[in-house]
């Protein structure tokens, strides 16, 4: 196996640090993506598909547990990946769902190095209100949005790709900006579409000759679950 060049950039991402409030987060400088979704939609292991390290993002046992914003640095401290504390799990209390919603909202509105939201949503049960939610925050800001559908391996073929373009018809019918894929951590559907647009965002680049697969795997054509559309 040959391995991108991304990818193997990706393999080096590391734990920074953690931050309880906004207030605690590393210098704001440089570029970052965040990973944000509801609690049980697939963020730990998808950061952990992403990088190949089955213990760098860890879930909680009980959803809605973690109330940590979590860093990672790729490469260097000025290139990060970002988890964000799950939301929308119906156990927690109100109070404390309320002072996560102020602190995420704080994060996504005010963070300058933020290069792009990366919006993680069941497949099965995809823009609920708390997604909408981030959504209209991103819009907000003009942020750069991407969602992943996860579990897409869930599914077969015909209902994953009706779901996919079921959430197109819906963010283009209320006027959102985001680009959107299947994506499935235990497959790996959608692994290299996604590590491609973290590359841009992070501002991360390598020569075109650089870039190799898997000798004998199947290129993606235009109609792949690979692809990111609009």
């Amino acid at each position: 196996m040959i391995v991108r060049p991304m990818t193997r950039l990706l393999h080096t991402t590391t734990f920074m640090t953690s931050a309880a409030k906004t207030s605690q987060c590393p210098p704001d400088q440089g570029h970052e993506v965040a990973f944000a979704g509801r609690s049980n939609a697939g963020k730990s292991s998808a950061l952990n598909a992403l990088t190949q390290q089955r213990q760098l993002a860890r879930s909680s046992k009980t959803p809605g547990r973690t109330q940590l914003i979590n860093f990672f640095t790729v490469s260097t401290e000025e290139t990060r990946l970002v988890d964000l504390p799950g939301y929308g799990y119906a156990a927690v209390s109100a109070s404390l769902k309320a002072n996560w919603q102020r602190e995420l909202q704080d994060y996504l509105m005010q963070r300058r190095s933020l290069a792009g939201l990366i919006l993680l949503m069941d497949i099965r049960h995809p823009c609920r209100d708390s997604d909408i939610m981030l959504l209209d925050w991103a819009r907000t800001r003009a942020l750069p949005m991407h969602i992943l559908l996860t579990k897409a391996d869930k599914l077969n073929r015909g209902p994953a790709i009706s779901a996919l373009n079921q959430v197109q018809r819906q963010l283009k019918t209320e006027n959102y900006e985001a680009s959107i894929q299947l994506f499935s951590a235990t497959q790996g559907t959608g692994l290299e579409a996604c590590e491609n647009l973290l590359q841009t965002w992070l501002g991360i680049s390598f020569p075109i000759s650089t870039v190799t697969d898997t000798p004998g795997s199947i290129p993606q054509d235009s109609n792949s679950n690979e692809q990111i559309t609009r």
